[in-house]
């Protein structure tokens, strides 16, 4: 029996079977992982506040803290401006209605903490550099597993004129926000607003106003992106690329929002012919936000624009600035190369005179406190002078009680709306009023009924609009002469106009 002829194992044998281990994934074939990672660790703080709300001195299960905390980042993202951020304090209080509606019943203060909670927990008050942190595995190029640190912020405190603090929100923010990790800037964009357009075009006005805000996200995270590269130039103009780099990112900024402006514009065009035209009234106004929100990418995008024009005049005056400035005459000491490289080959004894000298001249003059035993005396015996913590006292004054010179009581005030307090659709004469008063014994009544009519033919609408009040006494002159024996003029007709609640309180909340 003849034995099958020898083949080669690498040709028929499959890879997988093969022996020996497979060698790991190169940095390349890992990269995608690794992003992955990252954006995953961007959306722990805030899975994190739901795990740690426990902690909390009170019960707070009921609050979604993840929901507050992306609609914190959505504020903060909406508020800031190019030079400067949002307020630390307008945010909480814009946060606070969203806060009580998760739990109407609970007190204001607690509505107030929880907001102020995860505002400071997004910024991560608690860390000394206030930011995240998150550890990931990679490959290397030989195949060796390596763990990697990576650091994050998703809101963070940046200086303002004057001494302000303000609040920005972070690439990693907006990724985490819009739901689009780890994406580029300007496709996003580019894709965003093709998509608005076409849901526009087909009438998916809910689908739209989600694109378009998304649009805008990504309008403020490219804004962010040449900040950051304007604010480098202002501290060193060298650690800028302004030969290739920055000019290069100049000009494609210039081109894109030239062709956003063009495509924003026809998109408005768009919606504002489809505000016209839809019956529906829950779409109309989803139109109209619509609109507002491509209006406010477009001021953005024009904002934004004015700065690259001004970027080029801005590195000039920079270079001249750092250019010509005057050199520091003293260099400060290296504590590292200085003083702590060179003494640790050193023994001890020898290592000890030279910190000595160090720290004896490092630390600044002290004086005693007394200097001879006398002053030492003189101060341990002197007693303690009393102080006004209150400061001078003040003379009581004077005060005279106001008299109280009104016509009208409380009583008559409160009989005069009562006979006023007329049903809506159940007007009445002024002349037929001032006759039920008088029946009433009291004389000064019809004084007072006549006076609230008269101020009632103008009545201040605008005012009971914005107080919340639910009716409003009104008076009208059809021309009928007032037939009466003490007052003259015309037989006003006086009635109650119902206000539209609903419409009162879709403005407050707008205003809010």
């Amino acid at each position: 029996m003849t034995s099958p002829a020898p083949t080669d194992s690498t040709d028929r044998v499959p890879p997988q079977l093969s022996a020996g281990p497979r060698p790991a994934p190169g940095p390349a074939a890992d990269e995608g992982l690794a992003r992955r990672l990252r954006a995953l660790a961007c959306t722990a703080p805030i899975h994190d506040l739901d795990a740690r709300k426990a902690n909390l001195a009170g019960e707070y299960s009921v609050y979604g803290m993840a929901e507050i905390a992306l609609a914190a980042i959505d504020l903060v993202t909406l508020n800031m401006d190019f030079d400067t951020g949002a307020d630390h304090d307008q945010i909480v209080a814009r946060l606070v209605p969203r806060v009580a509606a998760q739990a109407p019943p609970r007190p204001a203060e607690e509505h107030e903490r929880v907001a102020r909670w995860v505002l400071e927990n997004l910024i991560n008050v608690g860390s000394v550099d206030r930011g995240f942190r998150a550890v990931y595995g990679t490959f290397t190029a030989d195949g060796t597993y390596v763990r990697r640190d990576y650091d994050f912020k998703l809101i963070e405190e940046v200086p303002g004129y004057g001494g302000a603090v303000y609040l920005r929100t972070t690439d990693e923010a907006v990724n985490v926000l819009v739901g689009a990790l780890d994406t580029d800037v300007t496709s996003a964009q580019i894709a965003a607003e093709v998509k608005l357009e076409v849901l526009v075009r087909r009438g998916r006005l809910a689908d739209a106003q989600l694109a378009a805000e998304q649009a805008r996200y990504r309008t403020v995270q490219y804004s962010e992106t040449l900040r950051r590269a304007l604010e480098a130039t202002r501290r060193n103009v060298r650690a800028v690329d302004w030969l290739h780099t920055v000019p290069d990112m100049i000009a494609e900024a210039l081109d894109h929002v030239a062709d956003r402006y063009r495509h924003e514009n026809a998109i408005l065009t768009n919606i504002r012919k489809a505000r016209d035209e839809i019956e529906d009234a829950d779409n109309k106004r989803r139109a109209a936000e619509l609109v507002d929100i491509v209006k406010d990418c477009i001021r953005r995008h024009t904002q934004l624009q004015s700065r690259l024009l001004e970027a080029g005049p801005l590195f000039r005056a920079e270079q001249d600035r750092q250019a010509f400035a005057t050199p520091m005459t003293s260099s400060g000491t290296d504590l590292y190369g200085h003083l702590l490289a060179p003494l640790l080959p050193l023994p001890l004894e020898e290592a000890v005179r030279v910190t000595d000298a160090f720290f004896a001249r490092g630390t600044g003059l002290r004086t005693p406190a007394s200097v001879r035993v006398g002053d030492l005396v003189d101060l341990l015996l002197t007693p303690p002078v009393e102080r006004e913590h209150l400061g001078a006292e003040m003379p009581e004054p004077d005060l005279i009680a106001t008299p109280d010179d009104s016509r009208f009581s409380e009583e008559q005030l409160a009989a005069a709306r009562e006979l006023l307090d007329l049903p809506a659709d159940a007007p009445r004469r002024l002349s037929g009023l001032l006759a039920e008063a008088r029946r009433t014994g009291d004389l000064d009544l019809p004084y007072l009924v006549a006076l609230l009519a008269v101020h009632a033919a103008s009545p201040a609408v605008g005012t009971a609009y914005r107080q919340g009040e639910e009716k409003l006494l009104f008076a009208v002159d059809d021309g009928t002469e007032l037939d009466d024996p003490e007052f003259g003029g015309a037989d006003l007709i006086v009635g109650t106009a119902l206000l539209d609640a609903a419409g009162m309180a879709a403005d407050r909340t707008e205003a809010a």
